[in-house]
């Protein structure tokens, strides 16, 4: 039987978010595409990522709000969490995210999909497993947009019957009565704080010092003390084993004094991270590749050195988030489609969130690439601070930074009540270069928790008039502020 052969303008290897942007780029341009993708349609962020998670953090805060109430004087008598009710509203909700997803795709012409999984043999030249055989797909250029899947240690292998991931989480009818989550960056902090609001039993176990993604000493100081008053925190720990006892799963870490412990839970989360999916064979493309197999590649073009082959979204490894995924899927849309006139792109300001609570995220230059005679920090703790203490929530660090040569803002770390909306408040900002005097001068309503950052930049304004590189009379609030 003679192979398949199909020839196209792009191929675009993913249907998720980076791929379907990158496919309306390529569209526009008038370019011949062929979809790549091995099934079921549906994003990372629909299925098993930013929405089913929220489904299960919402329920969680339900269940905390009416826990802690009594706080207020509010009475809230035996509260109790039906997991299976739990579990079957995040499926119902997160099933109609998905439908939507699956919808667009299934939309786009039949004759530019295919089901199956693909492999490189050179640069511009590829071979499709479908269920019906072998499609070669000879094409101009390539957009890489296959995801990332989550990572299970080797260690956990003994257990893997009770190993839970974040991709098959969502799907449990109810919630053990016990956990181990391994890792405490964002997927694990979310589930797992998540997963102890509910009424499991949660243990949280990770080799690095505190949870969640900031550099800021001060703010990670806050985290680690704040968050291990409330869940049960093994960290710079070292699993050593991991085995089934007595129809558990028991396992075994050395501290960092080097005293060994055990425990036994029902089930293990493993959340210790999502490597790129790139089993494609790119060695055959010719690209050099590092020690864990990935190209080199150009945040600016999505470019993989010099090759037409286009990498986007959690594939790429650096910025694991949607709306990074959406600009990089155009970008690389774009320059495949216009191959061979690469173009850079500018990306806009990062913005990390982490739905913890209370919320981490990060803003701009991350306080570890801060040069510190360049640049000048100001910081508000929120422990007194007027809304969040109205509201139950008063914990928390926010640390602003700016350049001492022209006050302008260029990151923020935090940790604290409702800092997704601060977030982008500051991203707004340091994208648009705002001076910290620009930005005194805003309005900000009281009582509210956009006052604290306004304390920080007040902070943050008495320190950079100190290094005298900035005039005071700039410095001055505006009136009623």
């Amino acid at each position: 039987m003679s192979e398949d052969i199909r020839e196209v303008d792009v191929v675009i290897l993913g249907a998720g978010t980076a791929g379907l942007n990158a496919v309306r780029e390529v569209r526009d341009c008038g370019r011949s595409w062929l979809l790549v993708d091995p099934g079921p349609y549906g994003t990372t962020c629909a299925r098993v990522g930013c929405m089913p998670s929220k489904l299960l953090i919402a329920a969680a805060e339900a269940a905390h709000g009416a826990r802690t109430a009594d706080l207020f004087g509010v009475r809230a008598e035996g509260v109790t969490v039906d997991s299976a009710a739990v579990m079957e509203r995040l499926r119902r909700e997160r099933d109609r995210f998905v439908g939507f997803v699956v919808e667009e795709t299934e939309s786009l012409p039949e004759e530019n999909r295919l089901l199956g999984c693909a492999r490189f043999v050179g640069p511009t030249s590829l071979e499709v497993q479908t269920e019906e055989g072998s499609v070669r797909v000879e094409t101009r250029a390539s957009v890489i947009a296959t995801g990332s899947s989550p990572f299970v240690p080797d260690l956990l292998e003994p257990v893997r019957e009770r190993v839970l991931t974040s991709a098959s989480l969502f799907e449990l009818e109810t919630l053990p009565r016990s956990l181990a989550v391994i890792g405490t960056g964002v997927v694990g902090l979310e589930l797992g704080q998540a997963l102890s609001r509910l009424g499991v039993e949660v243990a949280f176990f990770d080799r690095v010092a505190h949870p969640g993604p900031c550099t800021d000493p001060e703010v990670n100081r806050v985290i680690q003390r704040v968050l291990a008053e409330r869940l049960v925190l093994h960290s710079e720990v070292e699993l050593t084993d991991a085995r089934m006892r007595d129809d558990a799963v028991e396992l075994v870490w050395k501290g960092a004094d080097g005293v060994e412990s055990s425990a036994r839970f029902e089930a293990v989360l493993a959340a210790a991270g999502r490597p790129p999916n790139l089993g494609l064979d790119l060695e055959k493309t010719g690209l050099a590749l590092d020690d864990r197999g990935r190209p080199p590649w150009s945040p600016a073009t999505t470019q993989c050195g010099e090759l037409p082959i286009f990498l986007a979204g959690d594939a790429n490894g650096t910025r694991p988030l949607l709306h990074e995924a959406g600009d990089e899927g155009r970008i690389g849309g774009a320059n495949a489609a216009r191959w061979p006139e690469v173009e850079s792109h500018d990306r806009r300001v990062t913005l990390h969130i982490v739905f913890s609570d209370p919320q981490i995220a990060m803003v701009g230059t991350p306080f570890d690439e801060l040069d510190r005679d360049a640049h000048c920090i100001g910081e508000v703790s929120f422990r007194n601070q007027g809304r969040a203490r109205v509201m139950g929530l008063a914990e928390g660090l926010l640390r602003v930074y700016a350049r001492r040569s022209d006050c302008a803002l260029v990151g923020a770390e935090m940790f604290g009540p409702r800092m997704e909306h601060l977030a982008h408040l500051l991203a707004w900002a340091v994208q648009e270069g705002m001076r910290v005097q620009k930005l005194l001068a805003m309005p900000i309503y009281h009582p509210t928790f956009e006052e604290g950052m306004r304390t920080a930049l007040r902070d943050l304004a008495r320190g950079l008039a100190i290094e005298g590189e900035c005039r005071s009379e700039d410095l001055t609030e505006a009136p009623g502020m």
